[in-house]
């Protein structure tokens, strides 16, 4: 597991993600204080690296669409579209991350956090088992901090990585 990590401000994150904006809707309107590298985007879906990543080239995708509930907000064709999405970025994600494992997951509630989206996160080989899974995605382990030219770089590969799979058709 990589050592260079930063603590959390789990308090000041719970504050902003229950009373402020949305940040998928604040990311998508170009909110200043929501800024994230976009992987892909089509019309209806966006993928982009999440800002506090807790494994390398951590990515999240999300519908555009303010929707809540994974099964009962979406129709199957939608249902199976995000999933397809989250499918071709999480094999991008492999394409430029070694990786052992891949994991991928919902989170968020009516509470906080409340716009779905599924975290793409490849955990690198080698990390002892007793960091792994839960343990490797908790923000209160810490956070990676890359520079701003390794996210601007690291999203230029799974953006090329993306077209080169070519499932999700051209990027906008």
């Amino acid at each position: 597991m990589p050592v260079d990590r930063e603590a959390v401000n789990i308090r000041s994150y719970v504050e902003r993600t229950r009373s402020g904006p949305c940040f998928v809707c604040a990311f998508l309107a170009g909110h200043p204080d929501y800024r994230h590298e976009t992987v892909f985007e089509d019309e209806h879906h966006v993928a982009f690296l999440d800002r506090w990543p807790t494994l390398p080239g951590k990515v999240l995708v999300a519908p555009k669409a303010h929707i809540e509930h994974v099964v009962r907000d979406l129709d199957e064709t939608a249902y199976s579209r995000l999933m397809l999405v989250v499918r071709e970025i999480a094999l991008a994600v492999e394409d430029v991350h070694d990786c052992e494992r891949t994991y991928l997951y919902s989170l968020g509630s009516q509470q906080g956090n409340a716009h779905l989206h599924w975290h793409i996160a490849a955990l690198p080989p080698g990390v002892p088992y007793e960091q792994q899974q839960f343990h490797a995605l908790m923000s209160e382990n810490g956070a990676l901090s890359p520079s701003a030219r390794e996210t601007a770089d690291r999203a230029s590969r799974l953006r090329r990585a993306v077209a080169e799979r070519g499932v999700l058709g051209p990027p906008r």
